[in-house]
């Protein structure tokens, strides 16, 4: 298993994040809201939200988005053909960012059992 994250990995367009957040397939805990839908690829993809509400500065936004797909480069062999978006609800830094990446892990979790108990 090559733990790449390419481009056919990540939402890109407009069009892509909005038919993932019409569904409103969505779990959240204190760290993250994450969304799904299903798509047809065969594969998981990621698309990433961090507004300047939760981390005002660029560098603290860009922390956030490489912890989380790295995250995402290291489990999507585990992860449904569904489409994701993880928007940030509060900021971390590398004080808090295992209680970060657990909740996320936390959140993933949460929605395969969902798809799995919906497909059956």
């Amino acid at each position: 298993m090559a733990y790449r994250f390419r481009r056919v990995h990540r939402l890109l367009k407009t069009d892509e994040f909005s038919s993932v957040f019409r569904l409103r397939g969505a779990r959240s805990n204190l760290f993250f809201q994450v969304y799904a839908a299903p798509n047809t690829l065969g594969h998981a993809r990621l698309g990433l939200v961090v507004g300047k509400k939760v981390a005002k500065r660029a560098v603290r936004r860009n922390y956030i988005k490489r912890t989380v797909r790295e995250w995402f480069r290291l489990n999507q062999a585990e992860l449904p053909a569904c489409d994701f978006v993880v928007r940030a609800r509060l900021a971390f830094g590398r004080d808090n960012r295992n209680d970060a990446v657990t909740a996320l892990s936390a959140l993933f979790a949460k929605l395969a059992r969902c798809r799995a108990s919906s497909s059956s």
